[in-house]
């Protein structure tokens, strides 16, 4: 990628100038030119018509020191490299892998991190055809092909992604609005699978495979109309939400497979999603151009960001920028730099779930959160957001006066505001009935219903639905690790269950067209002057392509464009060496002067 060379930080003012750095409150972050990552042959690549560029990154743990490994794809091609990151120079001339495909293209990926050693990686690719391979890029082996003959599914695979805990499921989305759940051990079958249906709700339906021998799919999920863009599952792996094309998000208990909530994008199709460390939050973004936050417990809509230009391509969380702080309830004085926690490190990612917990605990020390997420967009923006508790707990007063979020269209609540705060069974905020409420950010605002029975216990489901569950995790769960025995709540948004004696006449999901002009306004789809509005704590333009990938690692932030190229960002402080073979020539060895 040809970045210019006179992008310095506040250098340059014209809209087509590439960045190769930004300031943030805790430092510069600058983009190192040598470890930047592409195909070896680097002539100019038409990206017209091809497949998004996707990077997946995992670490095999060995001797060295140097355990993270690369792959991406660009166009026919796929590669998997060593990833030196910012402390050595990328070498394009040994990928310890490489493949082109005919008549199809790699989409998406992703690795098996349960199973990955120095000297086997399990790596699943999904191809534009439908099909999906396991392949181990270090022995250069193709293990296994997955709907071969496209007999379970002909659309392109949009998401594919291995279950949390487990050695050997997967999930697949396809832009025909299913999704799959496989198992390696199992094969696909000669003949086109038949499905019994296994539980229905609103716009979604998920069907069990019938056959006398275990083959896969093991479910098959339809979910609203159109293209499903793209799913993620929560930090503990027992929710699933995702993303179609008809701008829904939907959030899934997976293994009870049952609706948690939803909520409907202010235009067009959503494109990607994300939770927050903690799996209290889940931000969106899509064809609005906006990012959306969700408040997982609420099951509504807390803020909107609008900073882009065109679609949101990518959402993701920073767990190393995310800031958690106790602090003293009787002080609230001091400066920003006072305040800041500035550490990057593994265990202050591991550290901020449990830190974030507090929150629901019954510890009555405030606890002052900031979290960080950043998008990128089709208009070749890097956009980073803070997200802070003026906007999450607007009911609360601040336990400290700072914010580091530009919340437009809102006033924050004065110290001393009315209103119930979060307990510690997730209740969602509500306001007593025969008082005034105060002056909040436009978000609470909407009428949204508390999950008075979150404490209560799941109802029994009826005979058929339980057997059939318990035959499914039989053959596909028991794997799983880790696994939580908690019991389900059954929330204000689960659907009901339909007996699976009379689903053998409904073999397609029953779809309700919602009307976007009836779900404007509801909480559904607030409007934007409903809630507050966040502006983006940085906006650069830093490709001359639309903008495919973004991943928060320990030290450093990469980015991909539809051009193929992968590109470090060094946090502050985390600045990479030169590249490490340097030739020098002397013109007098005893001066030793530079040729």
């Amino acid at each position: 990628m040809l970045l210019s060379k006179m992008a310095a930080e506040g250098g340059g003012k014209e809209m087509n100038e590439i960045k190769t750095q930004f300031t943030t409150r805790e430092g510069l972050y600058k983009l190192l030119s040598h470890s930047e990552y592409s195909r070896p042959n680097r002539v100019p690549f038409n990206s017209q018509g091809s497949n998004p560029v996707r990077v997946s990154f995992v670490n095999v743990n060995d001797q060295s020191g140097n355990g993270d490994r690369l792959c991406f794809n660009v166009g026919r091609e796929l590669y998997f490299y060593i990833y030196k990151g910012v402390r050595k120079a990328a070498d394009l001339s040994k990928p310890i892998d490489k493949r082109i495909y005919k008549g199809t293209q790699p989409t998406c990926h992703d690795f098996n991190h349960l199973t990955a050693t120095a000297e086997s990686v399990s790596l699943l690719v999904g191809f534009s055809a439908g099909q999906v391979q396991l392949i181990d890029p270090i022995k250069k082996e193709t293990s296994k092909l997955f709907n071969e003959e496209r007999l379970i599914d002909k659309s392109r695979v949009t998401c594919v992604k291995w279950v949390p805990g487990s050695e050997s499921l997967f999930l697949v989305a396809h832009s025909s609005g299913n999704m799959y759940l496989y198992n390696v051990e199992h094969t696909c079958g000669t003949t086109a699978p038949h499905y019994q249906l296994l539980k229905q709700g609103e716009s979604f339906a998920v069907h069990t495979c019938k056959s006398k021998s275990t083959r896969n799919p093991l479910l098959k999920w339809t979910v609203g109309e159109g293209a499903l863009n793209e799913f993620a599952f929560s930090p503990d792996g027992k929710f699933l939400a995702c993303v179609s094309q008809d701008g829904f998000l939907r959030v899934f208990n997976f293994d009870s497979v049952e609706l948690h909530g939803t909520m409907k994008s202010y235009f067009g199709g959503l494109l990607c999603v994300c939770w927050s460390p903690d799996g209290k939050y889940i931000v969106t973004g899509g064809e609005d151009d906006l990012v959306t936050v969700w408040s997982f417990v609420d099951c509504r809509v807390i803020a909107r960001g609008h900073g882009h230009k065109s679609w949101v391509s990518v959402v993701a969380f920073d767990p190393y920028t995310t800031s958690v702080e106790e602090s003293d309830p009787m002080e609230f004085s001091g400066s920003d730099e006072d305040f800041q926690d500035l550490h990057f490190g593994r265990d202050r990612a591991n550290s901020t779930q449990s830190r974030l917990s507090k929150r629901n605990s019954t510890d009555s020390r405030p606890v002052s959160v900031t979290y960080r997420f950043g998008s990128v967009g089709q208009d070749t923006q890097l956009c980073l957001w803070d997200l802070t508790e003026d906007i999450l707990f607007p009911h609360q007063p601040l336990s400290r006066a700072r914010t580091h979020t530009n919340v437009m269209n809102a006033t924050s609540p004065p110290a001393g505001s009315g209103g119930t705060n979060p307990g510690s069974n997730g209740n969602s905020i509500t306001t007593p009935g025969n008082s005034v409420p105060p002056p909040l950010p436009r978000s609470n605002s909407l009428p949204h219903s508390a999950v008075s029975n979150a404490g209560s216990k799941s109802s029994v489901m009826d005979g058929a639905i339980a057997s059939g569950v318990s035959k499914f995790a039989t053959l596909s769960l028991h794997d799983r690790k880790e696994r939580h025995h908690e019991k389900d709540h059954k929330r204000n948004h689960s659907m009901g269950h339909i007996s699976s004696k009379s689903s053998d006449k409904l073999n397609l999901v029953t779809k309700t067209k919602t009307d976007p002009a009836k779900t404007l306004g509801t909480p559904l789809c607030p409007r934007m002057e409903d809630v507050p509005l966040l502006e983006p704590l940085i906006c650069k333009k830093i490709a001359h392509e639309r903008l495919t990938v973004l991943i928060f690692l320990e030290d450093c932030i990469v980015t991909a464009c539809q051009e193929g190229f992968i590109c470090t960002w060094a946090r502050p402080g985390k600045v990479g060496f030169l590249p490490s073979v340097v030739t020098f020539q002397f013109l007098d060895p005893r001066k030793k002067e530079l040729l």
